[in-house]
């Protein structure tokens, strides 16, 4: 069989009760609109059962499990995913359900429709708080004033398999879904912008934000932006 055109990445830790009706409604979505594509399943060092309830669920569709001894972070297990990914587009999506599979579809309409590589996504409302919001527009002023770029990047993105090379990422955290736009951007790769819904998590509680990690997001920016100097350096020598 020839490869699939499309990757769609589902990575978790600790989803046990979420995994399960997460991925049967993205296997019913993808049978219906993208019936080659291949769901990529990385558990992230899960302790529960989320592996083999994954397992279960996947069972005759087009699929890869792969598993993380130890709980690595997002960026670890995206990069797992897409260093296993087939397809020539890749995309993802949580094991919360926060996202509908449909947001794939809108993600794809866009690459197609405007020549990009790259499809961000925004939330059309996401009741986050006041407090989380004020952190999240602080973050992206500390983008633009570090690395000139004005980000608008909030869930699942859709990237073809060449743009993103898991060896010249090196965040294993949450980090990772900042450094890639900011790569990307500043490139000047053909990128576009849709708006996607954003539903309540299924059950359990988020396990990527807090303020520690948000507190950190500077000094990341700031070790970014070194390395970004050093390989401009390296590229002029």
């Amino acid at each position: 069989m020839s490869d699939p055109d499309l990757s769609v990445i589902l990575f978790a830790f600790n989803e046990e009760a979420n995994i399960a009706p997460v991925l049967t409604e993205l296997r019913a979505w993808l049978s219906k609109h993208e019936p080659s594509a291949e769901v990529v399943f990385v558990d992230d060092g899960s302790s529960d059962n989320t592996f083999s309830e994954a397992a279960t669920a996947l069972r005759g569709s087009p699929h890869q499990l792969l598993r993380h001894d130890t709980n690595r972070g997002i960026g670890a297990a995206l990069k797992t995913g897409v260093r296993a990914a087939k397809g020539r587009w890749v995309t993802f999506l949580p094991a919360d359900g926060q996202i509908a599979p449909d947001a794939i579809g809108r993600l794809r309409a866009a690459a197609a429709e405007e020549a990009a590589d790259v499809v961000f996504s925004v939330y059309d409302h996401r009741e986050d708080g006041l407090h989380r919001k004020l952190l999240s527009a602080g973050v992206r002023g500390l983008i633009l004033l570090v690395h000139g770029v004005r980000m608008q990047s909030d869930g699942p993105y859709l990237f073809r398999h060449d743009r993103f090379d898991p060896d010249k990422l090196v965040p294993d955290t949450f980090f990772l879904n900042f450094e890639f736009p900011i790569r990307v951007l500043g490139a000047g790769v053909p990128t576009a912008v849709v708006t996607i819904q954003c539903r309540p998590r299924r059950s359990g509680h988020s396990k990527s934000t807090g303020l520690k990690r948000i507190v950190g997001v500077l000094q990341d920016l700031l070790d970014l932006r070194l390395r970004r100097t050093k390989e401009a350096l390296g590229r002029n020598a």
